[in-house]
């Protein structure tokens, strides 16, 4: 149950981090303006104050390397308990005593030839 909880979470903060990055904007994004293409303040300086994306990129990134260890954890910490429905099975299954079989009745004999 723990697990699968945690691996639905670990599932959505995977592709909230993956639509944060996709949105936010490259520090060499303005790589062009440095060459020809405009003024620009830095080109790949330091960008100043964090934006809300990448705070919350580093938040989820935490939590993903949490659950990730998580799952790890309970990964190799299984219990000792059957790994499939037949270990379930008692080691001793008392079997039924069937009644011995009665013997088969004896086929009948031919008739002998009658003499006319």
């Amino acid at each position: 149950m723990l697990t699968s909880v945690l691996t639905a979470l670990h599932v959505l903060v995977a592709f909230g981090i993956i639509a944060l990055v996709l949105l936010q904007r490259g520090k060499g994004a303005e790589a062009g303006a440095g060459f020809g293409a405009g003024a620009s303040g830095t080109v790949f300086g330091s960008r100043g104050s964090a934006t809300f994306f990448s705070k919350t990129t580093a938040v989820l990134v935490t939590c993903f390397f949490l659950t990730s260890l998580s799952l790890a954890y309970l990964a190799s910490h299984r219990g000792a308990g059957p790994k499939s429905l037949l270990d379930k099975v008692p080691a001793s299954v008392p079997t039924a005593v069937l009644p011995a079989p009665s013997p088969a009745p004896a086929a009948p004999s031919a008739p002998a030839d009658k003499a006319p």
